[in-house]
């Protein structure tokens, strides 16, 4: 697909979310609160068990690069996460969530239906395809560098709060759907963390809901600074920030 097309689409993406009428109506109704953040069966599941077409998912994947970029890198100032490298059951839940509206994302949501992108099979494609995406060398990060005090309170925060479900290192685990944090966008981060703590991401894990409901807003900078900040190992980067996906040139 070349990249002027998807400059193209992500320009309509953009136009429907600032119009602000993606969920109205029915669909709005159907927007109804998640008990179960991680509920058994339905597309989640099937799609666990398919064997990816790795072609296809490429395919897929044009509707997606349009904000996600055809890196997968997203964007540095946080409107759009970067996927790249992330745990292929983390991105299968996520967009079965998006698609049973358990997750609010209006400006996502018309391009994850089934007639934008397909069935459950092409789930599984498009998650194993964004899983092998190498990750930008050169994520968004917060303004406070290793060493100073707002550094280090971060750092104990997320030793004392997150290592559980997201790892020393923010590799999260891929079993559980914990999602890999590290080489994250700081303010993209920043955002979800704040949804989170606050009760506007619906299909937040409960017991991470419970463990930062104390954190303040600078607590909440701190400890995204971090993470913003943890190295990413070498052999999931890209070679450099100026790489670009050649199954996009």
């Amino acid at each position: 697909m070349a990249r002027l097309t998807v400059v193209k689409i992500l320009a309509v993406a953009m136009g429907l979310a600032m119009s602000g009428s993606l969920f109205a109506g029915k669909d709005a109704a159907q927007a109804t609160d998640v008990k179960d953040w991680n509920v058994v069966g339905g597309e989640k599941d099937k799609a666990m068990t398919l064997k990816p077409n790795m072609e296809n998912g490429m395919d897929v994947y044009e509707v997606c690069s349009a904000c996600h970029m055809p890196e997968g890198w997203g964007m540095t100032e946080g409107t759009f996460p970067q996927l790249a490298g992330q745990h292929r059951s983390v991105l299968i839940k996520q967009l079965a969530d998006i698609r049973a509206l358990n997750r609010d994302n209006p400006t996502m949501y018309p391009f994850a239906l089934p007639e934008s992108i397909g069935d459950e099979q092409a789930m599984a494609d498009v998650t194993a395809y964004i899983e092998k995406l190498k990750m930008t060398p050169a994520n968004g990060k917060g303004e406070w560098a290793g060493g100073t005090p707002e550094f280090e309170k971060g750092k104990k925060l997320y030793a004392d709060n997150c290592t559980q479900c997201h790892g020393d290192n923010g590799e999260g685990i891929e079993d559980k759907f914990y999602p890999k944090i590290q080489g994250q966008h700081y303010r993209y981060m920043l955002r979800q963390f704040e949804w989170i703590r606050d009760g506007k991401r619906r299909n937040a894990n409960p017991d991470m809901v419970k463990q930062i409901n104390g954190f303040s807003d600078a607590d909440m900078a701190q400890v995204i600074n971090y993470v913003s900040r943890i190295p990413v190992p070498k052999e999931d980067l890209a070679p450099s920030i100026d790489w670009l996906n050649p199954d996009f040139d």
